[in-house]
Protein backbone atom coordinates (compact mmCIF):
# COMPACT_ATOMS: atom_id res chain seq x y z
CA UNK A 1 0.00 0.00 0.00
CA UNK A 2 1.17 3.47 -0.75
CA UNK A 3 1.94 5.92 2.00
CA UNK A 4 2.17 9.65 2.24
CA UNK A 5 5.19 9.10 3.33
CA UNK A 6 6.43 7.89 0.00
CA UNK A 7 8.83 9.96 -2.43
CA UNK A 8 7.93 13.00 0.56
CA UNK A 9 11.29 12.31 2.17
CA UNK A 10 10.81 15.96 3.98
CA UNK A 11 7.07 14.76 5.49
CA UNK A 12 8.75 11.24 6.69
CA UNK A 13 11.18 12.73 8.59
CA UNK A 14 9.25 15.20 10.82
CA UNK A 15 6.62 12.17 11.05
CA UNK A 16 9.87 10.03 12.09
CA UNK A 17 10.94 12.31 14.55
CA UNK A 18 7.54 12.13 16.09
CA UNK A 19 8.10 8.10 16.39
CA UNK A 20 11.68 8.47 17.53
CA UNK A 21 10.17 10.75 20.58
CA UNK A 22 7.27 8.19 21.19
CA UNK A 23 9.87 5.89 21.38
CA UNK A 24 11.85 7.90 24.03
CA UNK A 25 8.69 9.10 25.88
CA UNK A 26 7.31 4.81 26.64
CA UNK A 27 11.13 4.16 27.24
CA UNK A 28 11.02 7.17 30.21
CA UNK A 29 7.62 5.18 31.62
CA UNK A 30 6.15 8.88 30.70
CA UNK A 31 3.94 7.03 28.06
CA UNK A 32 1.42 4.18 30.18
CA UNK A 33 -0.99 2.27 28.01
CA UNK A 34 -2.37 4.60 25.51
CA UNK A 35 -1.09 8.05 27.65
CA UNK A 36 0.07 11.22 25.79
CA UNK A 37 -0.59 12.44 22.95
CA UNK A 38 1.60 14.32 19.60
CA UNK A 39 0.30 16.65 16.96
CA UNK A 40 2.84 18.43 14.71
CA UNK A 41 1.56 21.31 11.84
CA UNK A 42 2.80 19.58 8.67
CA UNK A 43 1.29 22.47 5.98
CA UNK A 44 4.52 23.31 5.12
CA UNK A 45 5.36 19.65 3.66
CA UNK A 46 1.95 19.33 1.87
CA UNK A 47 2.39 19.50 -2.01
CA UNK A 48 -0.11 19.44 -4.65
CA UNK A 49 -0.59 15.88 -4.88
CA UNK A 50 -2.01 15.79 -1.06
CA UNK A 51 -4.21 18.87 -1.52
CA UNK A 52 -5.85 16.53 -4.23
CA UNK A 53 -6.16 13.47 -1.86
CA UNK A 54 -9.67 12.43 -1.26
CA UNK A 55 -10.97 11.67 2.34
CA UNK A 56 -11.15 7.98 3.78
CA UNK A 57 -12.99 9.12 6.43
CA UNK A 58 -16.23 11.02 6.87
CA UNK A 59 -16.25 14.63 8.06
CA UNK A 60 -15.58 15.13 11.70
CA UNK A 61 -16.33 18.01 13.64
CA UNK A 62 -13.73 19.92 16.26
CA UNK A 63 -15.94 21.26 18.28
CA UNK A 64 -14.54 24.92 17.78
CA UNK A 65 -13.82 26.92 14.99
CA UNK A 66 -10.75 27.64 14.95
CA UNK A 67 -9.93 30.13 12.00
CA UNK A 68 -6.72 30.26 11.46
CA UNK A 69 -6.31 26.66 10.78
CA UNK A 70 -7.80 26.69 7.81
CA UNK A 71 -6.18 24.57 4.92
CA UNK A 72 -3.61 23.46 7.40
CA UNK A 73 -2.90 19.41 7.83
CA UNK A 74 -1.51 18.05 10.56
CA UNK A 75 -0.22 14.36 11.44
CA UNK A 76 -2.08 13.37 15.04
CA UNK A 77 -1.08 10.39 17.42
CA UNK A 78 -4.73 8.12 16.89
CA UNK A 79 -7.06 7.99 20.05
CA UNK A 80 -6.42 4.70 22.19
CA UNK A 81 -2.84 4.32 20.45
CA UNK A 82 0.30 3.56 22.43
CA UNK A 83 3.25 5.44 22.02
CA UNK A 84 5.70 2.20 22.03
CA UNK A 85 3.38 0.96 18.85
CA UNK A 86 3.63 4.78 17.22
CA UNK A 87 6.93 4.57 17.68
CA UNK A 88 7.86 1.75 14.80
CA UNK A 89 4.67 1.77 12.62
CA UNK A 90 3.80 5.49 13.17
CA UNK A 91 1.56 5.51 9.98
CA UNK A 92 -0.52 2.80 11.41
CA UNK A 93 -0.70 4.13 14.82
CA UNK A 94 -1.75 8.24 13.78
CA UNK A 95 -3.27 9.61 10.38
CA UNK A 96 -2.86 13.04 8.54
CA UNK A 97 -5.82 15.12 8.55
CA UNK A 98 -6.94 18.17 6.40
CA UNK A 99 -8.62 21.23 8.11
CA UNK A 100 -11.76 21.94 6.36
CA UNK A 101 -12.70 25.43 4.94
CA UNK A 102 -15.25 25.91 7.60
CA UNK A 103 -12.54 25.72 10.02
CA UNK A 104 -14.90 23.64 12.47
CA UNK A 105 -14.25 19.92 10.67
CA UNK A 106 -11.62 17.97 9.19
CA UNK A 107 -11.17 14.45 7.16
CA UNK A 108 -8.61 11.72 7.96
CA UNK A 109 -6.37 11.44 4.36
CA UNK A 110 -4.09 9.39 5.37
CA UNK A 111 -3.05 6.92 5.52
CA UNK A 112 -5.09 4.96 6.97
CA UNK A 113 -8.48 6.08 8.69
CA UNK A 114 -7.06 5.90 12.43
CA UNK A 115 -9.01 8.68 14.35
CA UNK A 116 -6.83 11.58 16.27
CA UNK A 117 -6.89 11.54 19.82
CA UNK A 118 -9.64 12.58 21.90
CA UNK A 119 -7.62 15.44 23.35
CA UNK A 120 -7.47 16.67 19.12
CA UNK A 121 -9.89 20.26 20.11
CA UNK A 122 -7.33 20.96 22.70
CA UNK A 123 -4.37 20.43 20.66
CA UNK A 124 -5.58 21.96 17.48
CA UNK A 125 -7.03 25.33 19.67
CA UNK A 126 -3.49 25.19 20.62
CA UNK A 127 -2.32 25.54 17.27
CA UNK A 128 -4.46 27.93 16.26
CA UNK A 129 -3.51 30.14 18.71
CA UNK A 130 0.13 29.51 17.80
CA UNK A 131 -0.53 30.43 13.86
CA UNK A 132 -2.17 33.70 15.22
CA UNK A 133 0.64 34.94 17.03
CA UNK A 134 3.04 34.75 14.57
CA UNK A 135 4.99 31.74 16.67
CA UNK A 136 7.23 29.20 14.27
CA UNK A 137 5.84 26.59 16.69
CA UNK A 138 4.73 23.39 14.46
CA UNK A 139 4.45 20.90 17.04
CA UNK A 140 2.97 20.04 20.62
CA UNK A 141 3.27 16.82 22.86
CA UNK A 142 1.72 15.99 25.78
CA UNK A 143 3.08 13.19 28.52
CA UNK A 144 3.30 12.03 31.89
CA UNK A 145 6.95 12.64 33.25
CA UNK A 146 6.68 11.13 36.71
CA UNK A 147 8.50 13.02 38.76
CA UNK A 148 7.29 16.09 37.78
CA UNK A 149 4.02 15.11 38.11
CA UNK A 150 4.95 14.72 41.91
CA UNK A 151 5.72 17.77 42.21
CA UNK A 152 2.48 19.02 41.11
CA UNK A 153 1.21 17.34 44.36
CA UNK A 154 2.20 19.81 46.50
CA UNK A 155 -0.09 23.17 46.13
CA UNK A 156 3.31 25.55 47.16
CA UNK A 157 5.15 24.13 43.33
CA UNK A 158 1.54 25.14 41.77
CA UNK A 159 2.12 28.86 42.77
CA UNK A 160 3.81 30.73 39.91
CA UNK A 161 7.33 30.99 39.05
CA UNK A 162 8.31 28.27 42.32
CA UNK A 163 8.58 25.65 40.59
CA UNK A 164 10.43 27.11 37.72
CA UNK A 165 12.74 28.61 39.93
CA UNK A 166 13.14 25.43 41.34
CA UNK A 167 13.76 23.36 38.44
CA UNK A 168 16.19 25.81 36.87
CA UNK A 169 18.15 26.42 39.72
CA UNK A 170 19.02 22.76 39.97
CA UNK A 171 21.06 22.64 37.10
CA UNK A 172 22.51 25.33 34.37
CA UNK A 173 21.06 23.18 30.89
CA UNK A 174 17.34 23.57 32.79
CA UNK A 175 17.40 27.24 32.39
CA UNK A 176 19.36 27.64 29.06
CA UNK A 177 17.32 24.82 27.74
CA UNK A 178 13.49 25.84 28.60
CA UNK A 179 14.62 29.81 28.98
CA UNK A 180 10.62 30.47 29.32
CA UNK A 181 10.13 27.61 32.66
CA UNK A 182 7.30 25.94 33.74
CA UNK A 183 3.74 27.36 34.02
CA UNK A 184 1.18 25.93 36.28
CA UNK A 185 -2.18 25.05 35.39
CA UNK A 186 -4.73 24.08 38.39
CA UNK A 187 -6.61 20.64 37.77
CA UNK A 188 -8.94 20.68 35.09
CA UNK A 189 -11.08 17.79 33.84
CA UNK A 190 -9.00 15.81 31.02
CA UNK A 191 -9.88 16.99 27.11
CA UNK A 192 -12.01 19.96 28.60
CA UNK A 193 -12.79 23.35 27.12
CA UNK A 194 -11.76 24.69 30.31
CA UNK A 195 -8.31 23.19 30.46
CA UNK A 196 -7.50 23.86 26.32
CA UNK A 197 -8.26 27.61 27.27
CA UNK A 198 -6.04 27.79 30.39
CA UNK A 199 -3.48 26.21 28.65
CA UNK A 200 -3.50 28.57 25.97
CA UNK A 201 -3.24 31.67 28.15
CA UNK A 202 -0.27 30.23 30.70
CA UNK A 203 1.30 29.81 26.39
CA UNK A 204 1.75 33.16 26.39
CA UNK A 205 4.67 33.38 28.89
CA UNK A 206 5.56 30.09 28.69
CA UNK A 207 6.68 26.54 25.94
CA UNK A 208 6.15 23.94 28.63
CA UNK A 209 2.45 24.05 30.92
CA UNK A 210 1.89 21.25 34.11
CA UNK A 211 -1.55 20.36 34.26
CA UNK A 212 -1.74 19.48 38.16
CA UNK A 213 -1.74 16.08 38.72
CA UNK A 214 -2.04 15.01 34.97
CA UNK A 215 0.94 15.59 32.90
CA UNK A 216 3.37 18.43 30.75
CA UNK A 217 1.67 20.08 27.82
CA UNK A 218 4.47 21.27 25.49
CA UNK A 219 5.04 23.08 22.39
CA UNK A 220 8.26 24.03 19.67
CA UNK A 221 9.52 24.34 16.53
CA UNK A 222 9.17 20.29 16.43
CA UNK A 223 8.48 17.66 17.95
CA UNK A 224 12.17 16.82 18.99
CA UNK A 225 12.83 20.59 20.74
CA UNK A 226 9.34 20.17 22.34
CA UNK A 227 10.45 16.59 24.13
CA UNK A 228 13.85 18.30 24.99
CA UNK A 229 12.20 21.11 27.67
CA UNK A 230 10.37 18.46 29.23
CA UNK A 231 13.25 16.01 29.41
CA UNK A 232 15.49 19.02 30.31
CA UNK A 233 12.86 20.38 33.05
CA UNK A 234 12.09 16.43 34.17
CA UNK A 235 16.13 15.78 35.03
CA UNK A 236 16.14 18.91 37.64
CA UNK A 237 12.78 17.68 39.30
CA UNK A 238 15.20 14.02 39.08
CA UNK A 239 18.03 15.50 40.66
CA UNK A 240 15.73 17.85 43.71
CA UNK A 241 14.22 14.43 44.93
CA UNK A 242 17.53 12.23 44.25
CA UNK A 243 18.95 15.49 46.92
CA UNK A 244 15.77 14.93 49.40
CA UNK A 245 16.22 11.39 49.38
CA UNK A 246 19.95 11.72 50.75
CA UNK A 247 18.38 13.36 53.33
CA UNK A 248 18.70 17.38 52.41
CA UNK A 249 17.54 20.26 50.84
CA UNK A 250 19.36 21.15 47.53
CA UNK A 251 21.22 24.77 47.06
CA UNK A 252 20.18 25.33 44.32
CA UNK A 253 21.68 27.86 41.99
CA UNK A 254 21.19 31.54 43.39
CA UNK A 255 19.26 34.09 41.54
CA UNK A 256 22.64 35.82 41.06
CA UNK A 257 23.74 32.94 39.33
CA UNK A 258 20.72 32.27 37.22
CA UNK A 259 20.68 35.98 36.20
CA UNK A 260 24.19 36.22 35.10
CA UNK A 261 22.98 33.23 33.13
CA UNK A 262 20.69 34.93 31.13
CA UNK A 263 22.93 37.75 30.42
CA UNK A 264 25.59 35.29 29.22
CA UNK A 265 22.55 33.45 26.84
CA UNK A 266 20.83 36.05 26.24
CA UNK A 267 17.30 34.60 27.75
CA UNK A 268 14.61 35.91 27.73
CA UNK A 269 14.01 35.43 31.56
Amino acid sequence: MKSILDNRPELAKEVNKVAEVAGYLWQKGWAERNGGNITVNITEYVDDEIRRMPAISEVKQIGVTLPHLKGCYFYCKGTNMRMRDLARWPMDNGSVIRILDDCASYVIIADKPVQPTSEVPSHLSVHNYLISTGSPYKASVHTHPIELIALSHNKKFMEKDVATNLLWSMIPETKAFCPRGLGMIPYQLPSSVELADATIKELADYDVVMWEKHGIFAVDRDVMAAFDQIDVLNKSALIYIAAKNMGFEPDGMSQEQMKEMSVAFNLPK
